[in-house]
Protein backbone atom coordinates (compact mmCIF):
# COMPACT_ATOMS: atom_id res chain seq x y z
CA UNK A 1 0.00 0.00 0.00
CA UNK A 2 1.48 3.04 -1.13
CA UNK A 3 1.95 5.84 0.87
CA UNK A 4 -0.83 9.39 0.39
CA UNK A 5 -1.71 12.84 1.68
CA UNK A 6 -5.10 13.57 1.66
CA UNK A 7 -7.46 16.34 2.05
CA UNK A 8 -11.15 17.17 0.98
CA UNK A 9 -12.09 20.56 2.62
CA UNK A 10 -15.61 21.01 1.08
CA UNK A 11 -18.28 20.95 2.90
CA UNK A 12 -21.18 18.91 1.77
CA UNK A 13 -25.05 19.17 2.60
CA UNK A 14 -26.63 16.26 1.40
CA UNK A 15 -30.22 14.76 1.23
CA UNK A 16 -33.79 16.43 0.67
CA UNK A 17 -34.16 20.16 1.29
CA UNK A 18 -30.00 20.56 1.65
CA UNK A 19 -31.08 23.75 -0.91
CA UNK A 20 -32.03 25.76 2.36
CA UNK A 21 -28.39 25.98 3.02
CA UNK A 22 -27.60 27.95 0.12
CA UNK A 23 -28.32 31.72 1.92
CA UNK A 24 -26.16 31.02 4.46
CA UNK A 25 -23.43 29.49 2.94
CA UNK A 26 -22.94 32.18 0.46
CA UNK A 27 -23.75 35.16 2.82
CA UNK A 28 -21.30 33.96 4.87
CA UNK A 29 -18.77 34.74 1.97
CA UNK A 30 -20.07 37.63 0.50
CA UNK A 31 -22.98 39.25 -1.71
CA UNK A 32 -21.69 39.68 -5.12
CA UNK A 33 -22.34 36.59 -6.42
CA UNK A 34 -21.68 35.27 -9.89
CA UNK A 35 -24.56 32.49 -10.74
CA UNK A 36 -23.56 30.17 -13.81
CA UNK A 37 -25.88 27.41 -15.00
CA UNK A 38 -26.46 26.32 -18.60
CA UNK A 39 -29.59 25.92 -20.83
CA UNK A 40 -33.37 26.59 -20.03
CA UNK A 41 -33.66 23.02 -17.44
CA UNK A 42 -33.47 25.19 -14.31
CA UNK A 43 -35.71 27.48 -15.01
CA UNK A 44 -38.46 25.59 -16.56
CA UNK A 45 -37.53 23.02 -13.52
CA UNK A 46 -38.27 26.40 -11.00
CA UNK A 47 -34.42 25.65 -9.38
CA UNK A 48 -33.78 29.46 -11.06
CA UNK A 49 -36.46 31.07 -9.21
CA UNK A 50 -35.59 29.30 -5.84
CA UNK A 51 -32.34 29.88 -5.93
CA UNK A 52 -32.94 33.82 -6.75
CA UNK A 53 -35.84 33.77 -3.95
CA UNK A 54 -32.82 32.64 -1.54
CA UNK A 55 -30.48 35.33 -2.23
CA UNK A 56 -33.00 38.02 -2.80
CA UNK A 57 -30.80 39.95 -0.44
CA UNK A 58 -28.01 39.88 -2.78
CA UNK A 59 -26.29 41.04 -5.83
CA UNK A 60 -26.81 37.99 -7.96
CA UNK A 61 -24.86 38.25 -11.96
CA UNK A 62 -26.02 35.74 -14.12
CA UNK A 63 -23.89 33.61 -16.77
CA UNK A 64 -25.92 31.34 -18.39
CA UNK A 65 -25.64 28.92 -21.64
CA UNK A 66 -22.31 27.10 -19.82
CA UNK A 67 -21.90 24.37 -22.71
CA UNK A 68 -21.96 20.63 -22.34
CA UNK A 69 -18.87 20.02 -22.71
CA UNK A 70 -17.41 23.45 -20.99
CA UNK A 71 -15.48 26.33 -23.59
CA UNK A 72 -13.07 28.93 -22.55
CA UNK A 73 -15.15 30.91 -24.01
CA UNK A 74 -17.67 30.93 -21.52
CA UNK A 75 -14.45 30.93 -18.98
CA UNK A 76 -13.37 34.29 -20.13
CA UNK A 77 -16.88 35.17 -20.09
CA UNK A 78 -17.55 34.47 -16.47
CA UNK A 79 -14.16 35.62 -15.35
CA UNK A 80 -14.57 39.17 -17.50
CA UNK A 81 -17.88 39.86 -14.66
CA UNK A 82 -16.25 38.65 -11.75
CA UNK A 83 -13.11 41.19 -12.63
CA UNK A 84 -15.90 44.44 -13.73
CA UNK A 85 -18.14 43.55 -10.88
CA UNK A 86 -16.25 42.35 -7.91
CA UNK A 87 -17.40 39.32 -7.40
CA UNK A 88 -17.54 37.46 -3.95
CA UNK A 89 -18.47 34.08 -4.88
CA UNK A 90 -19.13 31.96 -7.92
CA UNK A 91 -22.46 29.68 -6.90
CA UNK A 92 -22.12 27.29 -9.78
CA UNK A 93 -25.72 25.59 -10.60
CA UNK A 94 -26.03 22.40 -12.70
CA UNK A 95 -24.17 19.65 -13.88
CA UNK A 96 -20.36 18.92 -13.97
CA UNK A 97 -20.00 20.79 -16.94
CA UNK A 98 -21.17 23.91 -15.58
CA UNK A 99 -19.15 23.24 -12.29
CA UNK A 100 -16.33 22.66 -13.78
CA UNK A 101 -16.76 25.84 -16.16
CA UNK A 102 -16.84 27.60 -12.80
CA UNK A 103 -13.95 25.78 -11.58
CA UNK A 104 -12.15 27.61 -14.41
CA UNK A 105 -14.21 30.91 -13.88
CA UNK A 106 -13.26 30.74 -10.16
CA UNK A 107 -8.77 30.77 -11.03
CA UNK A 108 -9.33 33.18 -14.16
CA UNK A 109 -11.26 35.74 -12.25
CA UNK A 110 -7.59 36.09 -10.26
CA UNK A 111 -5.26 35.98 -13.36
CA UNK A 112 -4.29 38.77 -15.37
CA UNK A 113 -3.29 36.68 -18.51
CA UNK A 114 -5.78 34.38 -21.04
CA UNK A 115 -7.84 31.86 -18.83
CA UNK A 116 -6.85 29.06 -21.27
CA UNK A 117 -3.00 29.85 -19.76
CA UNK A 118 -3.80 28.67 -17.13
CA UNK A 119 -5.59 25.16 -18.35
CA UNK A 120 -2.30 24.46 -20.45
CA UNK A 121 -0.13 25.16 -16.80
CA UNK A 122 -1.66 24.95 -13.76
CA UNK A 123 1.18 26.55 -11.88
CA UNK A 124 -0.81 30.08 -13.10
CA UNK A 125 -3.30 29.58 -10.47
CA UNK A 126 -2.22 30.50 -7.25
CA UNK A 127 -5.51 32.64 -6.26
CA UNK A 128 -9.10 31.70 -7.04
CA UNK A 129 -12.54 32.51 -5.84
CA UNK A 130 -14.38 30.47 -3.71
CA UNK A 131 -17.17 28.23 -5.15
CA UNK A 132 -20.35 27.09 -3.73
CA UNK A 133 -22.52 24.33 -5.80
CA UNK A 134 -25.94 23.16 -6.26
CA UNK A 135 -25.55 19.89 -8.15
CA UNK A 136 -28.34 18.52 -10.70
CA UNK A 137 -26.60 15.85 -12.36
CA UNK A 138 -25.30 12.57 -11.09
CA UNK A 139 -22.08 11.89 -12.86
CA UNK A 140 -18.76 13.73 -12.91
CA UNK A 141 -18.12 14.35 -9.28
CA UNK A 142 -17.13 17.57 -10.03
CA UNK A 143 -18.71 18.55 -6.76
CA UNK A 144 -16.30 17.17 -4.95
CA UNK A 145 -12.88 16.79 -6.17
CA UNK A 146 -10.42 19.77 -7.36
CA UNK A 147 -10.69 19.38 -11.39
CA UNK A 148 -12.13 20.69 -14.14
CA UNK A 149 -12.08 20.00 -17.66
CA UNK A 150 -12.38 22.70 -20.09
CA UNK A 151 -12.69 22.69 -24.33
CA UNK A 152 -10.97 24.97 -26.69
CA UNK A 153 -12.49 25.22 -30.00
CA UNK A 154 -9.97 27.15 -31.91
CA UNK A 155 -7.30 24.30 -30.93
CA UNK A 156 -9.62 21.62 -30.71
CA UNK A 157 -8.47 20.37 -27.38
CA UNK A 158 -10.25 19.33 -24.37
CA UNK A 159 -7.77 19.56 -21.20
CA UNK A 160 -7.57 19.00 -17.53
CA UNK A 161 -7.37 21.99 -15.34
CA UNK A 162 -6.88 20.68 -11.57
CA UNK A 163 -5.27 22.53 -8.75
CA UNK A 164 -6.36 22.22 -5.07
CA UNK A 165 -7.50 26.03 -4.72
CA UNK A 166 -10.32 24.93 -6.99
CA UNK A 167 -11.87 22.38 -4.71
CA UNK A 168 -15.74 23.63 -3.97
CA UNK A 169 -16.35 25.60 -0.76
CA UNK A 170 -19.56 24.00 -0.21
CA UNK A 171 -21.14 21.87 -1.97
CA UNK A 172 -25.36 21.47 -1.84
CA UNK A 173 -26.65 18.02 -2.83
CA UNK A 174 -30.29 17.07 -2.71
CA UNK A 175 -30.92 13.97 -4.80
CA UNK A 176 -34.68 15.31 -5.59
CA UNK A 177 -33.11 18.07 -7.81
CA UNK A 178 -31.91 15.11 -10.30
CA UNK A 179 -35.76 14.07 -10.65
CA UNK A 180 -35.85 15.62 -14.03
CA UNK A 181 -32.33 14.25 -15.71
CA UNK A 182 -33.57 12.41 -18.43
CA UNK A 183 -32.95 9.04 -19.08
CA UNK A 184 -30.19 9.41 -21.38
CA UNK A 185 -28.45 11.90 -19.29
CA UNK A 186 -28.66 9.65 -16.48
CA UNK A 187 -27.10 6.59 -18.21
CA UNK A 188 -24.16 8.84 -19.63
CA UNK A 189 -23.61 9.95 -15.60
CA UNK A 190 -23.82 6.46 -14.77
CA UNK A 191 -20.92 5.18 -17.37
CA UNK A 192 -18.94 8.52 -16.09
CA UNK A 193 -18.99 7.63 -12.61
CA UNK A 194 -18.07 3.90 -13.66
CA UNK A 195 -15.41 5.31 -15.71
CA UNK A 196 -13.62 7.24 -12.43
CA UNK A 197 -13.69 3.79 -10.75
CA UNK A 198 -12.34 1.80 -13.55
CA UNK A 199 -9.37 4.42 -13.90
CA UNK A 200 -8.05 4.12 -10.52
CA UNK A 201 -9.06 -0.12 -9.94
CA UNK A 202 -7.29 -1.34 -12.77
CA UNK A 203 -3.92 0.15 -11.74
CA UNK A 204 -0.72 -1.02 -11.33
CA UNK A 205 -1.38 -1.63 -7.75
CA UNK A 206 -4.06 -1.90 -5.41
CA UNK A 207 -4.94 -2.79 -1.69
CA UNK A 208 -7.81 -4.25 -0.14
CA UNK A 209 -9.73 -1.22 1.17
CA UNK A 210 -9.55 0.87 -2.51
CA UNK A 211 -10.73 -2.16 -4.30
CA UNK A 212 -13.79 -2.86 -1.49
CA UNK A 213 -14.70 0.94 -1.83
CA UNK A 214 -14.54 0.53 -5.76
CA UNK A 215 -16.88 -2.60 -5.79
CA UNK A 216 -18.52 -0.63 -4.05
CA UNK A 217 -19.01 2.19 -5.84
CA UNK A 218 -19.50 -0.20 -9.01
CA UNK A 219 -22.68 -2.09 -7.46
CA UNK A 220 -24.48 0.90 -6.27
CA UNK A 221 -24.31 2.36 -10.05
CA UNK A 222 -25.18 -0.93 -11.55
CA UNK A 223 -28.14 -1.97 -9.19
CA UNK A 224 -29.68 1.69 -9.33
CA UNK A 225 -29.13 3.17 -12.80
CA UNK A 226 -31.83 1.37 -13.82
CA UNK A 227 -34.31 2.03 -11.63
CA UNK A 228 -33.54 5.88 -11.91
CA UNK A 229 -34.17 6.21 -15.32
CA UNK A 230 -36.87 3.56 -15.39
CA UNK A 231 -38.70 5.73 -12.03
CA UNK A 232 -36.88 8.75 -12.06
CA UNK A 233 -38.57 10.19 -8.36
CA UNK A 234 -36.86 7.12 -7.56
CA UNK A 235 -35.33 9.08 -4.52
CA UNK A 236 -33.47 6.42 -2.70
CA UNK A 237 -31.78 5.49 -6.34
CA UNK A 238 -31.14 9.00 -7.12
CA UNK A 239 -29.49 9.50 -3.85
CA UNK A 240 -27.49 6.94 -3.97
CA UNK A 241 -26.39 7.52 -7.11
CA UNK A 242 -25.37 10.86 -6.66
CA UNK A 243 -23.21 10.22 -3.70
CA UNK A 244 -21.77 7.24 -5.80
CA UNK A 245 -20.73 9.88 -8.15
CA UNK A 246 -19.32 12.28 -5.47
CA UNK A 247 -17.19 9.10 -4.13
CA UNK A 248 -16.08 8.69 -7.41
CA UNK A 249 -13.86 11.45 -8.29
CA UNK A 250 -12.12 12.70 -5.20
CA UNK A 251 -9.23 10.17 -4.69
CA UNK A 252 -10.67 8.32 -1.84
CA UNK A 253 -11.85 5.33 -3.65
CA UNK A 254 -7.63 4.77 -4.34
CA UNK A 255 -5.98 5.67 -1.23
CA UNK A 256 -2.82 3.62 -1.16
CA UNK A 257 -2.83 2.56 -4.86
CA UNK A 258 -0.20 2.92 -7.60
CA UNK A 259 0.42 5.05 -10.46
CA UNK A 260 -2.76 5.80 -12.20
CA UNK A 261 -2.66 6.87 -15.48
CA UNK A 262 -6.29 7.24 -16.45
CA UNK A 263 -6.27 6.51 -20.21
CA UNK A 264 -9.98 6.21 -21.23
CA UNK A 265 -10.07 9.76 -20.03
CA UNK A 266 -7.37 10.97 -21.81
CA UNK A 267 -8.46 9.17 -25.15
CA UNK A 268 -12.22 10.18 -24.83
CA UNK A 269 -11.11 13.95 -24.47
CA UNK A 270 -9.80 13.59 -27.59
CA UNK A 271 -13.20 12.58 -29.01
CA UNK A 272 -14.84 15.08 -27.36
CA UNK A 273 -12.60 18.06 -28.19
CA UNK A 274 -13.36 16.90 -31.83
CA UNK A 275 -16.53 15.92 -32.16
CA UNK A 276 -18.39 17.43 -29.24
CA UNK A 277 -19.41 13.99 -28.21
CA UNK A 278 -21.32 13.50 -24.50
CA UNK A 279 -18.76 12.41 -22.35
CA UNK A 280 -19.81 9.48 -20.52
CA UNK A 281 -21.53 8.13 -23.76
CA UNK A 282 -17.92 8.17 -25.14
CA UNK A 283 -16.57 6.66 -21.85
CA UNK A 284 -18.75 4.25 -22.47
CA UNK A 285 -17.91 2.80 -25.97
CA UNK A 286 -14.24 3.22 -25.13
CA UNK A 287 -14.15 0.98 -22.04
CA UNK A 288 -14.50 -2.58 -22.94
CA UNK A 289 -12.35 -1.91 -25.73
CA UNK A 290 -9.60 -0.48 -23.27
CA UNK A 291 -10.25 -3.87 -20.77
CA UNK A 292 -9.82 -6.24 -24.02
CA UNK A 293 -6.57 -4.57 -24.76
CA UNK A 294 -5.02 -4.73 -21.15
CA UNK A 295 -6.49 -8.25 -20.60
CA UNK A 296 -3.65 -10.88 -20.81
CA UNK A 297 -1.69 -13.80 -18.73
CA UNK A 298 -0.35 -10.49 -16.53
CA UNK A 299 -3.82 -9.22 -16.03
CA UNK A 300 -6.28 -11.87 -16.09
CA UNK A 301 -6.59 -12.35 -12.63
CA UNK A 302 -7.51 -8.85 -11.79
CA UNK A 303 -10.23 -9.15 -14.40
CA UNK A 304 -11.76 -12.57 -12.90
CA UNK A 305 -11.60 -10.71 -9.64
CA UNK A 306 -13.37 -7.68 -10.89
CA UNK A 307 -16.09 -10.62 -12.36
CA UNK A 308 -16.60 -11.92 -9.48
CA UNK A 309 -16.84 -8.87 -7.00
CA UNK A 310 -18.87 -6.92 -9.07
CA UNK A 311 -21.21 -8.79 -11.16
CA UNK A 312 -21.33 -12.01 -8.67
CA UNK A 313 -19.47 -14.14 -11.46
CA UNK A 314 -18.61 -17.95 -10.63
CA UNK A 315 -15.32 -18.99 -10.51
CA UNK A 316 -14.37 -20.78 -13.53
CA UNK A 317 -11.04 -22.90 -14.19
CA UNK A 318 -10.88 -21.15 -17.81
CA UNK A 319 -9.25 -18.10 -16.35
CA UNK A 320 -9.53 -16.10 -19.82
CA UNK A 321 -13.28 -17.32 -20.10
CA UNK A 322 -14.09 -15.89 -17.10
CA UNK A 323 -12.47 -12.25 -17.15
CA UNK A 324 -13.54 -11.72 -20.91
CA UNK A 325 -17.46 -13.07 -19.20
CA UNK A 326 -16.37 -9.94 -16.62
CA UNK A 327 -15.81 -7.76 -20.16
CA UNK A 328 -19.10 -8.89 -21.26
CA UNK A 329 -21.18 -8.14 -18.11
CA UNK A 330 -19.51 -4.60 -18.32
CA UNK A 331 -20.68 -3.85 -22.24
CA UNK A 332 -24.50 -5.82 -21.52
CA UNK A 333 -24.66 -3.41 -18.36
CA UNK A 334 -24.08 -0.21 -20.67
CA UNK A 335 -25.86 -1.50 -23.32
CA UNK A 336 -28.82 -2.21 -20.72
CA UNK A 337 -29.24 1.09 -19.83
CA UNK A 338 -29.18 2.59 -23.40
CA UNK A 339 -25.71 3.48 -24.16
CA UNK A 340 -24.19 2.89 -27.41
CA UNK A 341 -22.08 -0.34 -28.02
CA UNK A 342 -19.91 2.57 -31.16
CA UNK A 343 -18.96 5.35 -32.02
CA UNK A 344 -20.84 4.49 -35.67
CA UNK A 345 -23.79 4.34 -33.53
CA UNK A 346 -23.34 7.86 -32.94
CA UNK A 347 -23.33 8.66 -36.71
CA UNK A 348 -18.95 9.17 -36.44
CA UNK A 349 -17.33 8.75 -39.89
CA UNK A 350 -13.76 8.88 -37.98
CA UNK A 351 -10.52 9.21 -41.09
CA UNK A 352 -7.43 7.22 -39.94
CA UNK A 353 -5.96 10.62 -40.45
CA UNK A 354 -8.11 11.66 -37.56
CA UNK A 355 -7.26 8.75 -35.23
CA UNK A 356 -3.61 9.37 -35.86
CA UNK A 357 -4.08 12.92 -35.08
CA UNK A 358 -6.21 12.54 -31.86
CA UNK A 359 -3.98 9.29 -30.07
CA UNK A 360 -0.88 11.53 -31.19
CA UNK A 361 -2.60 14.42 -28.90
CA UNK A 362 -3.88 12.16 -26.14
CA UNK A 363 -0.79 10.82 -26.20
CA UNK A 364 1.25 14.30 -25.83
CA UNK A 365 -1.47 15.60 -22.83
CA UNK A 366 -1.18 12.26 -21.01
CA UNK A 367 2.27 11.05 -20.74
CA UNK A 368 2.16 8.39 -18.20
CA UNK A 369 -0.43 5.54 -21.05
CA UNK A 370 3.26 3.45 -20.48
CA UNK A 371 2.65 3.01 -16.56
CA UNK A 372 -0.89 1.73 -17.61
CA UNK A 373 -1.79 -1.90 -15.72
CA UNK A 374 -0.88 -3.03 -20.07
CA UNK A 375 1.37 -0.51 -21.37
CA UNK A 376 -0.14 1.21 -24.44
CA UNK A 377 2.07 2.77 -27.12
CA UNK A 378 0.67 5.28 -29.77
CA UNK A 379 0.07 2.16 -31.96
CA UNK A 380 -2.23 0.45 -29.20
CA UNK A 381 -4.10 4.00 -28.70
CA UNK A 382 -4.66 3.49 -32.44
CA UNK A 383 -6.06 0.35 -32.80
CA UNK A 384 -8.10 1.15 -29.45
CA UNK A 385 -10.23 3.78 -31.33
CA UNK A 386 -10.26 1.70 -34.42
CA UNK A 387 -11.64 -0.72 -32.49
CA UNK A 388 -14.21 1.70 -31.19
CA UNK A 389 -15.68 2.79 -34.46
Amino acid sequence: MDNFQFCTPTKVHFGKGSLDKLHDEVVAIGKKVLLVYGGQSIKRSGLYDQVKAKLSDCEVFDLAGVEPNPRVTSVRAGAKICKEQGIDVVLAVGGGSVLDCSKAICAAACYDGDAWEQVLDWNKVTKALPLVTVLTLAATGSEFDAAAVISNLDTDEKLALIHPLLYPRVSILDPELTYSVPANQTAAGSADMMSHIFEQYFASSTNLISDGICETVLRTVIACAPRAIANPDDYDARAQLMWASSLACNGICSLGNGVMPWPCHAMEHELSAYYDITHGVGLAILTPHLMRFSLNEKTVERYCHYGKAVFDLLEEDDRMAMANKAIAKTEEFFAKIGLPKSLSELGLEISDERIADMAKHALEHNQAFHLCMEPMTLEDIKQVFKNAI
